[in-house]
């Protein structure tokens, strides 16, 4: 079966991005990454595709008078390198409708908490200020509104009583490292179907299945 060609785009140090690197180098891996695309010129994500001899590209969006110029831009360079598919890992840009709508179901993204929990910025923080005993990481297709769309892999992590914001990041980013990789995998084998905000892998409603384990 073909591999399934991927553009990751990034804003910044790109631990996802590593992760899906990683995986992606196994011979049996359903997907290849084509195109490493930042909005920041030195996001060190640009360093790690470079490292592992990934294309890169870098767009500023500060070039561009307004989201939808910028956002063209960004699918004209995707299409160029020959991708059929998008996965967003920590790219600080809200894409706009008509951008999203081109990329319909073929679209990740990786957001720190258990969505529909805890959307936008300074998740971590607001779990724990809100005295939840649990956080973790949501993968889900993407749609227009912000950390909004039917979610295939979700992974739950403990909040410690002591945690601190950094302490918490750090255990979600390992289960974060674990999941995208997962659910791009679901994807470009052709195991996912999607109903409204449903996602079913192999014909059963993902995540809650206990038979699909994101951490192994």
């Amino acid at each position: 079966m073909e591999r399934l060609k991927v553009a990751v785009l990034i804003s910044g140090r790109g631990s996802n991005l590593q992760s899906l690197i990683d995986a992606c180098a196994t011979p049996d891996f359903p997907a290849e990454i084509v195109l490493v695309l930042s909005n920041k010129a030195d996001a060190y994500g640009l360093t790690r595709a470079e490292q592992a001899g990934i294309p890169t590209r870098a767009i500023s969006h500060k070039g561009f008078p307004d989201r939808d110029s910028f956002d063209a831009a960004v699918h004209d360079a995707i299409i160029a390198a020959g991708a059929n598919f998008v996965c967003l890992a920590g790219f600080m840009r809200l894409l706009t409708p008509g951008f999203v709508g081109k990329w319909h179901d073929r679209m990740l993204n990786i957001h720190p908490s258990l969505l529909p929990a805890f959307k936008g910025l300074h998740s971590h923080e607001r779990a724990i200020e809100a005295g939840c005993r649990f956080t973790g990481c949501t993968v889900h297709f993407v749609r227009a509104e912000m950390d909004d769309g039917p979610i295939v892999v979700q992974a739950a992590v403990p909040i410690h009583q002591d945690d601190t914001p950094d302490d918490l990041s750090a255990r979600v980013l390992e289960a974060e490292h674990r999941c995208y990789p997962l659910a791009l995998r679901l994807v470009a084998e052709g195991r996912v179907t999607i109903e409204g905000m449903r996602v079913l892998v192999d014909g059963i409603a993902s995540p809650a299945d206990p038979t699909i384990n994101p951490l192994g």
